[in-house]
């Protein structure tokens, strides 16, 4: 072991153990290691970092809910059942009879209108996605309303009830229990104060300890309506740096790491360690600015698709970061089109150029943020694409600063990425596949807008009616036909899908990441 390496271990060794000495873990606790630095809130109503959103969905239900045997279906939750009256608006759930609150409370239907309604007028930062509905602190009493055992959720808006159901899934619309809650409200604050560092939730486990930027101890509920976990309990232990998770884990004083890099991956040879992979939401792209003249013809888009090289990179400066994913909406996520089309071909992208009468070369500032891989994917492009008579000038910048150029569009071309802010795709399809008004002084957060691209009617069309589609089935199919029309022709290259990287003790099982930290589940995890 060389001198870097002994002074870690003996870091590592001065901190508490969850097995009280250098050994392998607890047969019935799951120990994770994790930077969980970027919690600022527990609370459902005010959760927004990667870290909260892994606990709320272990700690709470809602109605329906994305669950840990398949998270790309929306399954009942806390609702066994559901009517949908599209015409008025309307959606009608009935509680299921079965689920009780850690307190030993039943879950009531007083408990989800007092919920929803709570976020609405709390008002922090996830706020915006049930208001998406149409509630306000004026009218949601009005809209969210209990009746027995069922309630009745009423929205306003031209969209789709698959939309209203993906917004009701979504973090903000965990149920707390309203009698824990308002016990320990204080000044108005609705509970906000007290979960934040405790929670009132129904879910699979219960926090059994939580001390900020140290540890996170949560606790199976053997009452889950869906059956106790298989862990009795789950202990994440804040450790910043990924070389003391690494030792960690080869140590054997703790089953999973979460927060390794690539070259760490790489380097298990251990039969005793496994690494699992999970596609995640966000997409990354190339894109052309549609006020550079030189970047308008679409067979510029055409060439470029077939410039990318794709299994290059995904075979070294972005392994087992990204994976190659061609269209707007995440795999892994209902309505994804996982169709690659294109790959590495340079003498078919000069015939397209050729053929368009475009004369090469033609010069290109690319803009990227000045960090790896982004860095490293920008000299990849600049090599690729001069082999058809695309130069790129790369000009790195900080985030913010790469950032505010894109939402001034006085960028040329743009290596960036995009992910959705809540599970439904039509949260990716506004970003890249609608731009009803392209005019500078209509400023949308979209990817369209920013790249200066006025979509085509027919495309804004179909955007639209994705949205209000009421069939649900159908609706995804006409998401997953938009995909196949922007991955065909558009100024916006999409490239990549993001991919998280696990390793873990091979003894772990049942572990599940999905595409998002809102769909990280530890209730199936055990350990043989």
């Amino acid at each position: 072991m060389n001198l870097m390496k002994s002074a870690l271990l003996a870091s590592v060794m001065a901190l508490p153990l969850a097995s009280g000495a250098v050994a392998d873990t607890p047969a019935n606790a799951l120990i994770v290691a994790q930077n969980i630095d970027d919690i600022v809130a527990i609370d459902p109503a005010q959760a927004y970092e990667f870290t909260s959103g892994e606990l709320v969905t272990n700690l709470y239900d809602r109605l329906v809910q994305y669950d840990a045997e398949d998270p790309t279906v929306l399954a009942p939750g806390l609702a066994s059942d559901w009517e949908v009256d599209a015409e008025a608006k309307t959606i009608r759930f009935t509680l299921r009879d079965d689920a009780v609150f850690h307190s030993g409370n039943p879950v009531r239907s007083e408990d989800v209108v007092f919920s929803l309604a709570r976020v609405i007028k709390l008002n922090l930062t996830p706020a915006f996605i049930l208001a998406q509905l149409g509630w306000t602190a004026e009218n949601v009493d009005q809209m969210v309303t209990a009746d027995g055992n069922s309630i009745t959720i009423k929205y306003e808006g031209d969209f789709s009830p698959a939309f209203v159901m993906n917004v009701l899934a979504a973090r903000p619309a965990s149920v707390v229990d309203k009698e824990v809650v308002m016990a320990n409200a204080v000044d108005g604050d609705m509970g906000n104060g007290w979960l934040n560092e405790n929670a009132a939730g129904s879910g699979p486990f219960k926090l059994q300890g939580y001390r900020p930027a140290q540890m996170v101890r949560l606790a199976a509920n053997a009452d889950y309506f869906k059956g106790a976990p298989k862990m009795g309990s789950v202990i994440i232990r804040h450790v910043a740096e990924a070389a003391t998770q690494e030792l960690l884990l080869e140590s054997g004083d703790i089953d999973m790491a979460r927060n390794l890099t690539p070259d760490q991956i790489r380097g298990f040879d251990s039969d005793a360690i496994k690494v699992e992979t999970y596609p995640q939401a966000a997409v990354h792209f190339l894109s052309f600015n549609q006020k550079t003249d030189s970047l308008t013809d679409p067979a510029v888009w055409e060439a470029a698709r077939y410039l990318v090289d794709y299994k290059g990179m995904t075979d070294t400066i972005i392994n087992g970061q990204m994976e190659t994913h061609q269209a707007f909406w995440p795999k892994g996520f209902p309505g994804s089109y996982d169709e690659t089309p294109f790959g590495y071909d340079p003498e078919r992208a000069k015939s397209i150029l050729s053929d368009a009468g475009i004369k090469t070369p033609i010069t290109v500032s690319l803009d990227v943020i000045n960090a790896a891989p982004f860095t490293d994917m920008a000299q990849s492009l600049q090599a690729s694409f001069a082999d058809a008579g695309i130069n790129f000038e790369i000009l790195p910048g900080t985030g913010s600063q790469v950032i505010t150029k894109y939402r001034e569009r006085s960028h040329e071309a743009m290596l960036l990425y995009w992910g959705p802010d809540f599970m439904d795709p039509h949260s990716n399809a506004k970003a890249f596949a609608y731009n009803s008004d392209n005019s500078d002084d209509n400023y949308a957060a979209t990817t369209t807008w920013r790249n200066a691209w006025a979509v085509p009617e027919e495309m804004n069309a179909k955007t639209k009616a994705a949205l209000t589609e009421a069939d649900p089935e159908k609706r995804l199919e006409m998401y997953r036909e938009l995909q196949a029309d922007v991955q065909q022709s558009s100024p916006i290259v999409i490239m990549f899908q993001a991919a998280y990287q696990v390793a873990m003790d091979a003894d772990v099982s049942g572990y599940v990441n999905g595409a998002t930290s809102d769909f990280v589940f530890y209730r199936l995890v055990e350990k043989n």
